[in-house]
């Protein structure tokens, strides 16, 4: 079983900049493909908002282009997102998630694995 655990949320003014951190244990974490999803207040539904799939190969949402970043470290287990100039649409809980590598998706459905997501609300 894989465990994904986050930290790093927080209340940030908008314009600011946040980092996220999501350490994975428990399987080897190249065997999976890893990212992070958000989920708004008053929706029911996570969507993607940076995945990181194989080496140079990544997908982030529309909005969060050119802010936001992601990375991981697999000597240290961890996948990072880099959140900048966030704005007031960008509060969320925000979740890790990890699915093995043969499903290339970015829908959250089809993701196995998720942590307990981390709070990032955004002052204006």
């Amino acid at each position: 079983q894989l465990q994904l655990t986050e930290s790093g949320g927080g209340l940030v003014q908008a314009g600011g900049s946040l980092r996220l951190s999501c350490v994975v244990s428990g399987r080897t974490i190249s065997d999976y493909y890893r990212g992070w999803f958000r989920q708004a207040p008053g929706e029911d539904y996570k969507t993607a908002t940076a995945v990181t799939f194989n080496a140079g190969n990544w997908y982030y949402a529309p909005y969060v282009k050119g802010r936001f970043r992601i990375s991981r470290d697999n000597a240290q287990n961890t996948v990072i997102l880099e959140m900048h100039n966030l704005k007031p649409e960008d509060p969320a809980v925000y979740y890790c998630a990890a699915v093995l590598t043969y499903v290339s998706s970015v829908h959250a459905s089809q993701w196995r694995f998720w942590g307990q997501g981390t709070h990032v609300p955004v002052s204006s």
